[in-house]
């Protein structure tokens, strides 16, 4: 027998016989996926239920529209109907005057009125005085109702109300970007610079988050430098120090700080004690309180993946470069740093996404100048209860965050696709 025989002849008889070492293998794998898949099923599910469907939720409510789709419902029918090209005829205005009645007695006439008035301040007044205006003898509706209110004969009303009845908006999305449609073209236009500042508002979170970034990693590349030199034993009685704040709350961290940096507090004693100064600094209650206090805070995010890679780096190379006649500093820089550089991106990125997203610190610390995105959020939700506005804001982030990701994803794969050619 060839040797080539001998090669396929054991193939054939596994093929007669029963399975083949490829089947078996699969079957193994397969095996092997269901047993994975059902291990982790409840943390999948966990995730689901806990963080994937309430953040889902909560951003649909960014386009959801069903205030006047639940409190107008006959009028939408009429509206549903209409050419759009005239002013609706007696029946839309009767379903309005009956739907405006009912929203009244349940108590639902001010959702009305606010959201219509998200379209327009002047459909505030226009709703809410409607029912006076209506004639009581039971007759026509149309034309007295128009000739005491004039904005219910513009066609741009009735259009309005027709575009703010669909069960789907993009009115708060384009309202955290200083846009909106107007009432009278139909056109998304920019607001007017008084009344533009949600993107005012994005453009000074990412800036904050920018800088508050580049001072932790100004702070945290020497400080984890430090840390990786050190004995073992030493280093990880500082990094416990340096973890120290996370054992504290964040609401006490803040306060301590505006007690370190108010005009009578011990920095500002400190200061006018050795002569520094001749009067006391204001740190507080502007942005430098807040960059100084959000800086301490986020520090140890960046120190972290800093320490973990430095660990890892052998100092013979920078060894190596200084004896082949480099300068240290030299060696340093083009030797030992770009071995730094994942945990660099790691750490910038990590500091920058949480930083983009505070509400305490610049709450407490800051002015009126200095608040985040966050915090409308939370005045949205909180104070006026317009849901859909503080998801449309929180959308940014969330996009802003994503983009971020999947640029770190892209770099650390490029480079890891150098590094193996």
């Amino acid at each position: 027998m060839s040797q080539t025989e001998m090669l396929t002849t054991p193939v054939a008889e596994g093929s007669a016989q029963g399975p083949t070492l490829r089947q078996r293998l699969r079957k193994v794998e397969a095996a092997y996926t269901r047993r994975s898949l059902l291990l982790i099923a409840p943390l999948l599910l966990f995730v689901i239920v806990s963080f994937l469907f309430p953040i889902a939720s909560i951003l649909g409510k960014s386009v959801t529209n069903p205030e006047l789709g639940a409190t107008l419902p006959e009028t939408v029918a009429q509206l549903a109907r209409w050419d759009g090209k005239t002013v609706p005829d007696e029946a839309t205005f009767s379903a309005l005057v009956t739907d405006l009645r009912n929203a009244r007695n349940s108590g639902q006439m001010a959702t009305v009125a606010k959201r219509l008035s998200y379209e327009d301040n002047r459909y505030r007044s226009l709703i809410t005085g409607t029912l006076r205006h209506v004639p009581q003898d039971g007759g026509a509706i149309r034309e007295p109702l128009i000739r005491s209110m004039p904005l219910w004969g513009e066609l741009s009303t009735w259009q309005t109300l027709q575009r703010a009845a669909r069960p789907v908006t993009s009115l708060y999305l384009l309202s955290a970007f200083d846009r909106k449609v107007d009432v009278e073209s139909s056109h998304i236009v920019a607001l007017p610079p008084d009344q533009a500042l949600y993107v005012n508002v994005l453009l000074r979170t990412l800036w904050m988050a920018l800088v508050v970034t580049l001072c932790c990693v100004a702070l945290g590349y020497p400080l984890a430098y430090w840390l990786a030199k050190q004995p073992v034993g030493r280093a990880n009685l500082l990094m416990i120090l340096v973890l120290l704040p996370f054992w504290t709350s964040l609401i006490v961290r803040t306060a301590s700080w505006i007690v370190l940096l108010q005009s009578g507090g011990l920095i500002n004693r400190a200061l006018l004690a050795t002569g520094i100064i001749d009067h006391p600094l204001v740190m507080v209650f502007n942005r430098l309180g807040v960059y100084i206090s959000m800086t301490h805070i986020m520090l140890p995010f960046i120190v972290l993946p800093l320490y973990a890679v430095m660990k890892g780096i052998s100092p013979n190379y920078v060894r190596a470069a200084i004896s082949l006649g480099a300068h240290p500093f030299s060696a340093f820089w083009r030797v030992y740093v770009p071995q730094t550089y994942a945990g660099v991106t790691a750490g910038a990125l990590l500091v920058f996404m949480m930083a983009i997203g505070y509400y305490i610190t610049p709450a407490l610390l800051g002015g009126p100048g200095d608040q985040m995105v966050s915090y409308f959020v939370a005045f949205f939700t909180n104070t006026t209860m317009n849901w859909g506005m503080a998801a449309a804001l929180g959308s940014q982030l969330l996009v802003i965050v994503v983009l971020l990701y999947i640029v770190y994803i892209r770099v650390t794969r490029t480079k890891a696709e150098i590094a193996v050619h």
